[in-house]
């Protein structure tokens, strides 16, 4: 459990360093005309150096979090992975010269209060397997991801960033679940198990709809939406359908610690429309000039 912790907690450094330079690539990218669903959006992105540099921080991050998917409840795990915010915060002040004001460490503190009831109160990862139907569920709703994700793109300003903000959330959800769904990592166990094409999906569509959030509506708005969907759907099917289960008699604790790493994440999701002030070099001030220091996450 101690190896699971350590590399939710590395996988939420990795996450939260990338937010950084993803988001300004993002928004230093022209728009393009299409829906919240928009590939040729990635692939613009994809010119920008800090974006790359971002996608490299994701790719470890995302091995770390598959050791603490695999040795962790996904309640524990999400909650850490939300702690991401709280990175994005501290890593955005001296990167990008933003400071963050004394609520903003004071929900930097909750998060972190949050995660170490979590710690204490969190029992050994489920040992069930999931059902076929679990499988072939997660997969249908990831493709449904994708589909909403057009439809999210043509709603107005706040709501669109709203729902591809909770899109995106929810396709890091499938990822998370979709990574417990697999019991075997030969080449035929994963071509012939719908969660491998579920957690391809998933990543897929959570990239693309938190792209379109990033730059065509409101950060903080994206934000919220995005902790909300990766953290209360997958929860809930660990402790329903996979077995995920807290100490023995410390449920109260654990629920306690999520609240508080949860809504200490959510207080810090106003900090990606913080100014930030334009550092003396010149990357640095094309960065700051760009946009607001981002409290977001992009995973694979």
């Amino acid at each position: 459990m101690l190896l699971g912790m350590i590399c939710a907690l590395a996988s939420a450094v990795c996450f939260g360093t990338a937010s950084v330079f993803q988001a300004v690539a993002a928004r230093d990218t022209p728009a393009g005309t299409g829906s919240g669903v928009d590939a040729r959006l990635l692939l613009r992105v994809l010119t920008q150096w800090r974006y790359l540099l971002g996608l490299a921080l994701d790719g470890l991050g995302f091995l770390l979090e598959l050791v603490a998917l695999r040795t962790l409840p996904i309640y524990t795990v999400g909650a850490a992975l939300a702690a991401t915010l709280a990175v994005t915060a501290v890593v955005a002040a001296p990167v990008l010269g933003t400071r963050l004001k004394r609520a903003e460490w004071g929900a930097v503190a909750v998060v972190c209060g949050g995660l170490a009831l979590l710690a204490l109160s969190s029992g050994t990862e489920g040992h069930r397997t999931g059902s076929a139907a679990l499988r072939i569920g997660v997969l249908v709703f990831a493709l449904a991801l994708l589909a909403g994700g057009a439809l999210a793109g043509r709603l107005p300003d706040r709501a669109r960033a709203a729902a591809l903000g909770l899109g995106s959330g929810f396709g890091f959800g499938v990822v998370e679940v979709a990574v417990r769904l697999i019991d075997g990592f030969g080449p035929v166990d994963l071509l012939t198990n719908p969660a491998t094409y579920a957690l391809l999906v998933g990543g897929g569509a959570a990239f693309l709809l938190l792209t379109a959030a990033l730059q065509r509506g409101s950060v903080t708005t994206a934000t919220a939406g995005m902790v909300i969907g990766e953290t209360l759907g997958p929860a809930l099917v660990g402790v329903a359908w996979l077995g995920d289960r807290t100490r023995d008699g410390l449920a109260p604790l654990t629920v306690t610690g999520f609240a508080l790493a949860v809504a200490g994440a959510l207080a810090l999701a106003r900090f990606g429309e913080a100014p930030a002030t334009a550092p003396a070099d010149a990357d640095a001030g094309d960065a700051a000039g760009a946009e607001p220091a981002p409290a977001v996450v992009e995973r694979p």
